[in-house]
């Protein structure tokens, strides 16, 4: 049986379904696989006609033993996880006419519009299955730039064995973003709008980390997180990296080019790590807006924490990638004990400067850049004019990106991830398109419904949020479970 351990060393090996429902390990880790499955050219061939499901099913059973989840229960959650999406092939690919062979891959068709949809419909699923077989409950809590948020909302939304705690910087999303978790109703949904965070998404991140430091209250919570710090989250966002190749290619064993819009590493981390299983990626690009966090990690070496910018790709202005230590630890042949003193030295100091052996091996393979916000309007601006295809902010930073390393990239092909619809940036794209009047395309059903409905959210102040939280979850653990 596969088994999980955290890329810290400092707990024992789990099965799939306690690295699930654990979230964080308890050392404060990230569990990884104990060994990353390998996929050759003969089952890239086999697979390349696959449907999106057919292809997911193939891949998640490399990592869950059939003891966990059987195959029919796998088909069953898959099924039912993806019945929401809009589009049949649940992630279209449409190539660009102004560049030679550009592709954007859709990522943003699920019900909340965002390629977080992709991973947290079937993880989310996923969670409740194991804790409807054992009969507990959860409190999930997960901080959120925009996206995470509502697809955690959304999918946890009726189900009694979980309660969901979404935290977000008010203020530093867009209201259509914050409509889609204030607007739900359901008693175990709990927005939390957290006023003047300096450091946006990464502060509510702090405030998590301090309650999961706290076994007495997590235990009696059951506290866990389907924020990408999940292996889950991870290992479904792996699927469309493959699905992409097997689109677009020609045949197995070509290469091509991945831009990918990025903030906290999760969903680059899981194209490094299709590519270390084996998919022919020749560059995976880090494609950052003005945070550029991910830049001076794979241009200089430097892991840093620099002041907040806010952008018009609200939805990575992250600025610590927490993935990139998962990535880390299959770089550097699973030396736990090495992320763990990184990893301490980043929390005690800010910043850490890795070793030119250790950047050459993590780097390979790797480009980065980062995009202004007149950049990332401009394009937009462009491609609609030109194409009649519009592009939400988050694509254009990876395109923008892919623009300024042309040289870099080659003649391979490239797919650029987009993110998001860009209906949950109208200002945004009322600034690119210099008009106050938004296209069909900027607009979605979902959105205009949400705006008719009522909102509930707590609000709260940075400063208590530690407090508040603690309180709200344990009044609403007692008020539930009649205590």
């Amino acid at each position: 049986m596969l088994k999980y351990i955290s890329n810290r060393g400092g707990v024992a090996p789990v099965d799939f379904e306690t690295a699930i429902l654990d979230g964080f390990a308890a050392d404060g880790g990230l569990y990884v696989p104990q060994v990353l499955p390998s996929v050759s050219a003969e089952q890239l061939q086999q697979w390349k006609d696959l449907t999106y499901l057919e292809l997911a099913f193939e891949i998640l059973s490399l990592f869950i033993d059939r003891s966990i989840v059987s195959a029919d229960e796998l088909k069953e959650l898959l099924t039912s996880a993806y019945a929401p999406f809009e589009k049949q092939g649940i992630i279209p690919l449409q190539q660009l006419k102004s560049r030679k062979d550009t592709y954007i891959m859709e990522l943003f068709h699920g019900p909340t519009i965002s390629f977080k949809d992709i991973g947290l419909a079937f993880l989310v699923n996923l969670v409740n299955f194991f804790l409807q077989r054992k009969g507990q409950h959860l409190s999930l809590i997960v901080a959120t730039t925009g996206d995470t948020g509502p697809a955690t909302a959304y999918f946890s939304a009726g189900k009694s064995n979980i309660d969901a705690w979404v935290l977000y910087p008010k203020e530093m999303i867009t209201p259509e973003q914050e409509r889609q978790m204030t607007s739900l109703q359901h008693a175990n949904i709990h927005p939390f709008a957290v006023s003047n965070c300096p450091d946006g998404g990464d502060d509510l991140d702090a405030v998590i980390s301090k309650l999961y430091d706290n076994q007495d209250f997590k235990e009696k919570l059951q506290l866990s997180s389907v924020n990408s710090i999940n292996w889950g989250r991870v290992m479904m966002q792996t699927v469309h990296y493959f699905y992409a190749y097997l689109q677009v290619t020609d045949q197995v064993g070509e290469k091509i080019n991945l831009s990918v819009p990025s903030g906290g590493f999760g969903n680059l981390c899981a194209g490094a790590l299709a590519r270390e299983m084996g998919l022919p990626i020749k560059n995976l690009l880090a494609a950052n807006n003005k945070n550029a966090c991910l830049q001076r990690i794979f241009s200089t070496g430097t892991f840093s924490k620099e002041a907040l910018i806010n952008t018009e790709s609200s939805a990575i202005d992250i600025l610590i990638p927490f993935n990139f230590w998962r990535y880390l630890y299959f770089k550097v042949n699973g030396d736990s004990q090495k992320i763990k003193d990184w990893m301490d030295e980043f929390k005690a100091s800010g910043t850490l400067q890795f070793d030119p052996q250790v950047f050459a091996c993590y780097s390979q393979g790797f480009l980065a850049s980062s995009v202004t916000d007149e950049q990332t309007l401009a394009l937009i601006n462009e491609i609609y004019s030109e194409e009649g295809y519009l592009l939400d902010p988050h694509a254009a930073v990876g395109l923008g990106a892919s623009d300024i390393l042309t040289d870099q990239l080659g003649d391979e092909k490239l797919v650029v991830l987009a993110t998001a619809h860009p209906a949950k940036f109208p200002e945004t794209i009322r600034r690119a398109l210099n008009s106050a009047e938004l296209p069909p395309e900027a607009t979605h059903h979902s959105i205009e419904s949400a705006k008719k409905l009522s909102q509930k959210v707590h609000l709260c102040e940075y400063q208590v949020l530690e407090s508040a939280l603690i309180h709200a979850m344990q009044s609403n653990w007692e008020l539930t479970k009649g205590l």
